[in-house]
């Protein structure tokens, strides 16, 4: 859907979780009509009534934010369809969304990971989902802890879309006063590395969890990004995006925020704590735990020697332990430094 630059645009956001939420707030900051639909009508009511969400604590709704329970009325007329819906989850709800979905409008994806058994990206799965009821699909990304968006914190983020005037839109309607957004045409490297650092992030966890200190984790980081690098370039994206926002800058958030879900449950797991457990008292999606599956498909299948987030797999498969998986690491051949 073509559209002046400064325009207000109508705004739905799908998905009521962290990310949903700080999208939300900075679109009607931004003065967007801005509506948050989900698949769950219980947390939708919640929303509506208490404006508040305990998946997000100390977060208030800005009133100028419509919560919508019928999807029809929520998608009427959107300008933009924001996916905020963890990425295994992103082809049912979108499926059944996709009647209602009519205009053209441009689809924004805040989500990251691989779809398990497909190995497509989120931008992927919806263009599959709503062709030909969508003008063009973009990858919003970048280091984006939610409890400082809500706090209007300075972040930045990476519009990126096969179409840069697509961006450009993006990048216009989502700028706030605390948001600067970045345009990049390379969806595949952005999409890509918003999927893999999540599982980098759960091994920097794991170096909590043992605590093997800041030296360890600073290796793991490095090397991670060396992995990341080898395995997008394999499929086609360009080296450079990974050395930025939405690659190294959005890895080492995830990687040392005490708050980053990937990171907190690797460290329950170097502390001995079972998956199964964690994830259960947690009640949180952690995805890089389900994009461990898919991103070791797509190495296998590329040939791509990933040795940090095969030892994630082996640890999350519980076929070595922590300890073991960093041992594993320690005593690979000694070779030369390489990235990429």
């Amino acid at each position: 859907m073509e559209m002046e630059m400064n325009s207000k645009s109508r705004v739905v956001v799908v998905g009521d979780g962290q990310m949903g939420l700080v999208m939300a707030d900075g679109l009607a900051h931004g003065g967007h009509d801005t509506v948050v639909w989900g698949p769950f009508e219980e947390h939708l009511n919640e929303l509506a009534t208490s404006r508040g969400s305990q998946r997000l604590p100390g977060f208030v709704l800005d009133e100028a934010i419509q919560v919508m329970t019928d999807p029809a009325e929520a998608l009427s007329g959107a300008d933009l369809v924001v996916c905020a819906i963890p990425c295994q989850f992103i082809r049912p709800v979108f499926k059944s969304l996709a009647p209602f979905i009519k205009g053209s409008p441009t689809l924004v994806s805040v989500a990251k990971g691989l779809e398990i058994g497909t190995l497509l990206r989120p931008t992927e799965i919806l263009s599959e989902q709503l062709a030909p009821n969508a003008s063009s699909t973009v990858c919003l990304s970048g280091p984006t802890i939610a409890t400082e968006l809500m706090q209007h914190k300075v972040a930045t983020m990476v519009a990126s879309s096969d179409s840069l005037d697509s961006a450009r839109l993006v990048q216009s309607v989502f700028s706030t006063s605390w948001l600067r957004i970045y345009t990049n045409t390379d969806l595949v490297g952005v999409e890509f590395a918003g999927a893999v650092k999540n599982v980098v992030a759960i091994a920097a966890g794991i170096i909590d969890g043992l605590e093997e200190g800041f030296n360890a984790k600073s290796a793991l980081l490095a090397r991670g990004l060396a992995e990341i690098v080898r395995l997008g370039q394999a499929l086609g994206a360009q080296a450079e995006t990974f050395f930025g926002i939405a690659g190294v800058g959005d890895l080492a958030t995830t990687c040392f925020s005490p708050e980053g879900r990937n990171r907190s449950c690797g460290e329950a797991i170097g502390r001995g704590m079972p998956l199964g457990q964690y994830l259960e008292e947690s009640q949180c999606v952690v995805e890089g735990v389900a994009s461990t599956e898919s991103i070791m498909s797509l190495a296998r299948k590329l040939g791509v020697d990933v040795p940090i987030l095969s030892a994630v797999e082996a640890v999350i498969n519980e076929e070595r332990s922590p300890r073991e998986a960093i041992a594993s690491l320690l005593s690979r051949e000694l070779g030369d430094e390489k990235v990429g």
